[in-house]
């Protein structure tokens, strides 16, 4: 399961992953508060950037790149265009599965990787009522690391097709309050969207050191819960 997103190094594992082991490919993504940026990784990359972005969907743009360029035919990719956030990613990924007669025992769940830990605990939320709820292994394609360079923080390695390093900031520093099992995250002590999530303290002490400084304020804010 392709979850929608604009992270080029994850489309394109989940792409090698089906094409290689010739198994289905279901692709989550309608239009979002974030298609736009999946639009301009699409238009930025010297591959995919024949590919029509307009006001489509992400599961329609992520299967033509699946089909187009990775050979995955038609047939084998699944197409679900309705979803805007992560919650419904796995709600309406289970309905197609169910519908489709897809059999599911298990399945690769590949997202944006500073989604991936909170994708997955929706998994969880969402078949938690099933004894016969299926093995969902975590492969969000490429784990990024940060480095100080001459002209400030830049990823190590190679960088295209990833987040600008501001948005990326943004996204890792908003998360731990999401999985926080509290009233205000959205554990089942919160709003219930997702799993419990164990946090190990120093992971939340990272995160108040990261929260404290002065540098990385507007980083936040731009992710504070409502």
């Amino acid at each position: 399961m392709l979850a929608g997103n604009a992270v080029i190094p994850t489309i394109d594992f989940a792409c090698r992953l089906a094409a290689h082991h010739a198994v289905p490919l279901l692709i989550s993504g309608g239009i979002g508060h974030s298609t736009s940026f999946l639009y301009q990784s699409v238009l930025n990359d010297p591959r995919y950037s024949t590919i029509p972005v307009d006001d489509r969907a992400e599961a329609h743009i992520l299967a033509d790149i699946a089909h187009q360029f990775w050979a995955i035919p038609r047939q084998r990719i699944v197409v679900e265009d309705r979803s805007t956030n992560c919650g419904e990613n796995a709600r309406f990924t289970r309905q197609m599965l169910e519908h489709n007669g897809i059999a599911h025992r298990t399945g690769v769940v590949v997202q944006d990787p500073t989604m991936q830990r909170r994708t997955m605990a929706t998994f969880a939320r969402v078949w938690q009522d099933d004894p016969r709820a299926p093995m969902w292994y975590s492969a969000p394609g490429c784990s990024p690391v940060l480095c100080n360079g001459r002209d400030g923080v830049t990823f190590s390695g190679k960088e295209a097709g990833l987040w600008p390093v501001g948005r990326y900031l943004a996204l890792i520093l908003g998360e731990l309050p999401r999985l926080t099992d509290n009233p205000q995250g959205y554990g089942p002590l919160g709003k219930g969207f997702i799993a419990h999530v164990d946090i190990p303290p120093h992971i939340a002490q990272a995160w108040q050191t990261l929260r404290d400084d002065r540098l990385l304020s507007d980083a936040l804010s731009a992710r504070q819960l409502a």
